[in-house]
């Protein structure tokens, strides 16, 4: 198991609330739940903890990023 460090997280009411009825809905407490969500929000922007900083060399910049993530929304193929 990863070593876990004590992170104290001043959060606004309605997201903590939300995230607690997130997690009760998954079977999973809130700690892992907010975990959860934070591992899932680094892999969706290529920054995930498995690859470590190793894995990231390779990854394009912000730019690159936004730019296919319009590309994407808006129907066009991300070319400037």
């Amino acid at each position: 198991m990863a070593d876990r460090k004590p992170f104290l997280l001043r959060i606004d009411r309605d997201v903590l609330e939300s995230h607690q009825r997130w997690a009760d809905d998954d079977l999973r407490s809130l700690n892992g739940q907010i975990e959860f969500v934070l591992r899932r929000a680094l892999d969706g922007a290529g920054r995930g903890t498995r690859a470590g900083k190793a894995g990231r060399a390779g990854k394009a910049g912000p730019s690159t990023s936004l730019r296919a993530g319009r590309a994407g929304k808006a129907g066009g193929t991300g070319e400037d």
